[in-house]
């Protein structure tokens, strides 16, 4: 009797692991997606979602549930002594023709959470929650999981099976990767999510304390929940009893009027700062903290994993539809660099803050990852592929425009499904971009016109009145520009270069013996 294959078994269901089930659950793969716990995280632990991560919700359908769960940040509120002194943690940017998120975005964890769990239920899918890795095999068909759920073990097979199962990834530890780095455990804070009477909720109230020990009291959106950190003295026991907490805080803080309530999650975090030692072993892969844990500082954590899923998931589905296998060797190398340059820029915070250094409280264009690049990828080896302002590997930028029919819009709206996207900047740029020929199996190819006079393609051309897509794009004469699903750009090249052009075609995307454009997404799997 022969055991069914699904596609992908994703092992973790916070937002990594959502996010990779959300992007191959739209491309119509037979997915699973499995999680020891019995329920949704219910903490607010990472709290911040930077620009990047926000444009890659907007492409999966989850921003405005995101959006409406959260708020910019406020003011920080340093209390020394009888002063409080405000400062300005985040700067609030407006919104920008290339940047349509420009700051960071307050919202806990737990609605992060369960606006993912909401986006993936609208595909039909949803969490087995309670059901825990306890083994894992493979050979050159498929991985097999053994799991763990109800008292009861089974097996799960899969073409692939990616861990996005936390630091302590069981995904991890059978494939016996290491996780290079350290642990300080000596190092520890009392995280609690509690409601609080007694405290404005117009700053994250901050207490400093000698060696770095300082108290932190950050208000929630929408509610009357604080995220309240304690870092603790080394070799201190920590009592998070609520009564315990309430008689360190106001001890620290110096009045009763401050007052804990209702505690909803509490945890002791101790400070993590960890590389796995490869992203993939055959068939399986790793991905979020899983595969790289952050220090509590940058909110780069959840934000690195996120991104992790979104650079995997278009990569699983062209693999899955026909692509060659070597397309999802890209995964590590693309993003294992980008994890052990945000763990150096967090970890450089992190002790930044033991120090009062006033450079690692502020947040700025480093933490918000929108100049991450694959530049130096496996994807992006062409060295004609650029202009005055990108190169192949960069994040295509948003740009405002205006419709065929003379309707503002937006670049990035055309961005948002799992095909890839071909932008023709000019009249040659169009003629060449119609004889671009896609495969029918794997993502689709969204074809996109800007500033095209030419009267066989002119009523299908946006307009770029105020230039900035001239200007984000930088570009002065007839281009084509090919996107990657994942928003990165794949290849630039000018009306000629179709050679160029093509062979980006073939590195990316399954071979077949007829073509055709399909600007629908994904159009079926390889025979």
């Amino acid at each position: 009797m022969s055991t069914k294959i699904i596609d992908v078994l994703i092992v973790g269901a916070g937002p990594t692991g959502t996010t990779l089930a959300i992007d191959l659950a739209r491309r119509g793969l037979d997915i699973r997606i499995i999680d020891k716990a019995i329920t949704s995280f219910p903490g607010s632990r990472a709290k911040g979602l930077q620009p990047r991560t926000l444009e890659v919700l907007q492409d999966l359908g989850a921003i405005d549930e995101v959006m409406a769960g959260g708020s910019n940040y406020p003011l920080l509120g340093f209390h020394l002594g009888p002063l409080t002194i405000p400062w300005r943690m985040i700067a609030r940017k407006p919104r920008q023709p290339d940047i349509p998120f420009p700051s960071t975005w307050l919202i806990p964890q737990f609605r992060t959470d369960a606006a993912l769990h909401a986006r993936l239920a609208a595909f039909g899918h949803s969490v087995e929650f309670g059901s825990e890795l306890t083994g894992l095999a493979q050979d050159a068909r498929s991985a097999t999981a053994r799991v763990s759920a109800l008292g009861e073990t089974r097996e799960i097979a899969a073409r692939y099976i990616v861990g996005a199962d936390g630091g302590g990834s069981a995904v991890r530890q059978n494939l016996g990767l290491g996780f290079e780095g350290s642990t300080h455990e000596d190092d520890r804070m009392i995280i609690v999510d509690a409601v609080t009477s007694g405290l404005p909720r117009n700053r994250w109230h901050i207490w400093p304390g000698r060696a770095g020990r300082f108290i932190g009291a950050c208000p929630l959106p929408h509610g009357e929940l604080f995220q309240w950190m304690i870092r603790l003295p080394p070799d201190e026991k920590p009592e998070l009893d609520l009564a315990a907490i309430n008689r360190r805080v106001q001890a620290r803080i110096g009045t009763p009027r401050v007052v804990l309530h209702d505690i909803q999650w509490k945890s002791v975090f101790r400070p993590n700062i960890r590389l796995a030692e490869h992203y993939r072993r055959g068939r399986v892969f790793l991905a979020g903290d899983a595969a790289h844990v952050h220090p509590p500082a940058g909110a780069q954590g959840l934000n690195t994993g996120i991104q992790d899923a979104y650079n995997l998931g278009w990569k699983l589905g062209q693999v899955l539809a026909g692509a060659d296998e070597g397309l999802l060797d890209s995964y590590e190398q693309e993003r294992r660099p980008i994890a052990a340059a945000v763990l150096s820029l967090s970890t450089k915070k992190y002790e930044g803050i033991a120090k009062l250094d006033p450079s690692s409280v502020r947040r700025g264009k480093d933490e918000r990852q929108l100049a991450l690049s694959y530049r130096d990828g496996p994807l992006a080896q062409d060295p004609a592929a650029r202009t005055a302002r990108l190169q192949a590997g960069d994040r295509a930028p948003d740009a405002e425009l205006v419709t065929p029919d003379g309707r503002p819009s937006r670049l990035h709206e055309a961005f948002v499904g799992p095909h890839f996207t071909a932008i023709a900047y000019g009249d040659n740029a169009a003629i060449a971009l119609e004889d671009l020929v896609w495969p029918v199996v794997g993502a689709g190819l969204q074809r996109i016109l800007v500033e095209v006079s030419h009267p066989r393609y002119a009523q299908e051309s946006f307009t770029d009145p105020a230039r900035t897509f001239r200007r984000a794009y930088g570009v002065a004469e007839d281009t084509v520009f090919l996107i990657r699903p994942d928003g990165y750009v794949s290849q630039i090249a000018p009306p000629a270069a179709r050679t160029r052009l093509q062979a980006a075609v073939a590195l990316l995307t399954p071979s077949s013996r007829s073509f055709a454009s399909d600007p629908t997404g994904y159009a079926g799997r390889a025979p």
